[in-house]
């Protein structure tokens, strides 16, 4: 989505469909690996969509092809808008199901706010709970990989630790061992921090320590890093910006900022430095799927003041944020959460419609391990999913649930996986961190003629190195992951982006990766072993203008009167873990207060 008035911002250059641009690297040649798709596949989802139809008189039965009831990556790539979409849910009949079961509560979706919901149901004393997830792994977007022995993530690979709002996360994190209380003090458990160095940044062909392009002392540059910090820290004092965001209220100082785009912010406080907006850029497709002229301002300052603010350079009272990390990324908390579950997580559970009614709440679900059409029967329902999906799997959804469907885009991702036989050699500079980021150069001015559609010239955003908390002596084999966030552009742009996710090889998607990462490691491609690459169609909820303050969000946030609730990251208009536990634990103990 580009902004006509904007004077200053990133030129907008096609990527997909483009040539390639090898940076001296010819991987066709010099590739000497393997690998494939991993994870979610979206076969099971268009397998649904034949069966429902099959199973149906008008030919729909709420099939998925559209997205993924665990809000994973089981909708990767489908549902763009040249994707036909089976019709809702409340359309037609579904076949008769081979059994019936029963259970007190339901809950659709294992991600992190499914999860979430089904721990604060138990903790509540419900222990006759089901949760339904697609895919034959829970997590959502935080899930795992293993590649040669090396763990490494599938999606989100850190978290912050939890801010004084954040009280659902800290408890978590507490009963975890993660965090301890000392003499009044919160303690975190030093092996789960990310080890420094932190981060790096590639730039004018050397790495440097951060990820701000240096800035010569008096420059223009540095003026406006210290001009954009001290608007973060008045806006911060004038307005609260929390996590989970809801409780730092909403005011019309809220809704001011949320309804204009971050570049058109940036461009109104004179904010125009080349290296300055790179950074702001990349900070919100890192966390949002999409740049500073998609996202809302609200969204751009809310990254910064929400967290640990922006530092200049040469701020002494910086400090870099501490996070916690493992080599699987949050598959690591996943996993905790799930494992408590036992049977009461159903894998492969394709859920078809979910029909709420005076008594009891019927779901049906295609079990994609026996191969045969259930029907379960539960008192209450948590609704875990992404809310277009949601909108097509429950029966005669509400105003608020398809209007806030129809208003949320969508950010497909691509996550690679390489696994290096041997160590990178590694040029002059800032040493090999966690997290190691390569800054693309180009001119920020508005070029008038480009199409407003056009997607970013690079979505790439760096690797983080999975065996960078090992403390192995020496250096061996590890995995890279690297991440590119496709949701920059209106939404016949970002289809055309997921559907290419969806539709080109296995082998250019690969080669585009390789590439990238070759500008700053031309040794990359002789030494990958495999490279496995997970898609997201999509991956996560961009907060463009409008979004935040949306009312049809903030009433399916709310504490639902019937036997449905809600609890999605999509609520909060953006994706982060923080957001999602916090809805979970909400929806699970609202269900189980109402059984």
């Amino acid at each position: 989505m580009s902004d006509n008035n904007t004077k200053s911002m990133i030129r907008r250059r096609t990527l997909l469909g483009a040539p390639l641009l090898l940076a001296g690297c010819d991987w066709r040649t010099a590739a000497t690996y393997d690998g494939d798709w991993v994870g979610a596949s979206h076969e099971r989802g268009h397998r649904l969509q034949a069966l429902s139809a099959a199973g149906s008189a008008s030919g729909s039965a709420g099939g998925l092809s559209g997205g993924s009831p665990s809000g994973s990556a089981g909708d990767s790539a489908t549902g763009s808008a040249s994707h036909p979409v089976a019709a809702s849910a409340s359309q037609g009949a579904l076949a008769t199901p081979v059994v019936i079961k029963r259970c007190s509560l339901a809950i659709v979706g294992g991600g992190v706010a499914g999860l979430a919901a089904a721990r604060s149901a138990m903790s509540a004393g419900v222990d006759d709970l089901r949760l339904f997830e697609l895919e034959d792994d829970p997590g959502g977007n935080a899930r795992g990989h293993l590649m040669g022995g090396l763990a490494c993530p599938l999606g989100a690979h850190y978290l912050p630790l939890p801010g004084p709002d954040a009280h659902e996360v800290s408890e978590l994190l507490h009963e975890l061992g993660l965090l301890r209380s000392e003499s009044g003090r919160t303690v975190a458990d030093e092996r789960h921090l990310c080890h420094s160095p932190q981060e790096r940044l590639w730039v004018d062909g050397q790495w440097v320590d951060g990820l701000l392009p240096p800035a010569d002392k008096g420059s223009t540059r540095e003026r406006q890093y210290r001009q954009f910090a001290q608007l973060v820290a008045d806006t911060s004092r004038r307005l609260r910006f929390t996590l989970p965001t809801h409780r730092a209220g909403w005011t019309p100082g809220h809704a001011l900022l949320d309804n204009l785009s971050f570049a058109n912010w940036l461009a109104a406080q004179g904010l125009d430095d080349t290296g300055l907006l790179w950074t702001l850029d990349y900070a919100c497709r890192d966390d949002y799927g999409a740049g500073i002229h998609t996202v809302s301002a609200w969204a751009g300052l809310h990254y910064f003041a929400s967290r640990h603010g922006f530092h200049a350079p040469g701020d002494e009272t910086a400090e870099r944020e501490a996070v916690f990390t493992w080599p699987e990324g949050n598959a690591w908390i996943t996993r905790q959460l799930a494992a408590p579950l036992g049977e009461r997580l159903q894998s492969g559970s394709v859920v078809l419609r979910v029909s709420a009614g005076k008594h009891q709440v019927q779901i049906d679900l295609w079990n994609a391990h026996s191969k045969q059409h259930e029907r379960w029967l539960a008192t209450q329902a948590v609704i875990a999913l992404p809310l277009h999906v949601a909108a097509r799997v429950v029966a005669e959804p509400s105003a608020a649930l398809t209007t806030a469907a129809a208003q949320l885009s969508h950010a497909p991702w691509l996550v690679a996986n390489l696994h290096l036989r041997t160590p990178l050699t590694d040029k002059p500079g800032a040493p090999p961190s966690w997290d190691n980021v390569l800054h693309t150069p180009g001119p920020l001015v508005k070029d008038e003629t480009e199409p407003a559609e056009s997607p970013a010239a690079n979505p790439a955003l760096g690797y983080v190195d999975a065996q960078h908390q090992s403390l192995r002596p020496t250096p061996g084999p590890t995995v890279l992951t690297a991440y590119w966030a496709l949701g920059d552009g209106d939404r016949a742009t970002v289809a055309r982006q997921r559907q290419a996710l969806l539709n080109d090889s296995w082998r250019n998607w690969s080669g585009r990766v390789v590439a990238e990462l070759a500008r700053a490691h031309p040794d990359l491609a002789s030494k990958t072993a495999r490279v496995d690459l997970m898609r997201y169609g999509h991956a996560m909820s961009i907060p463009m203008p409008g979004v935040r303050g949306s009312a049809a969000l903030q009433a399916l946030a709310q504490v639902q009167a019937g036997r449905l609730q809600f609890a999605h990251s999509d609520l909060a208009g953006y994706s982060v873990f923080e957001e999602a536990y916090t809805l979970g634990v909400a929806a699970g103990r609202a269900a189980a207060g109402r059984r």
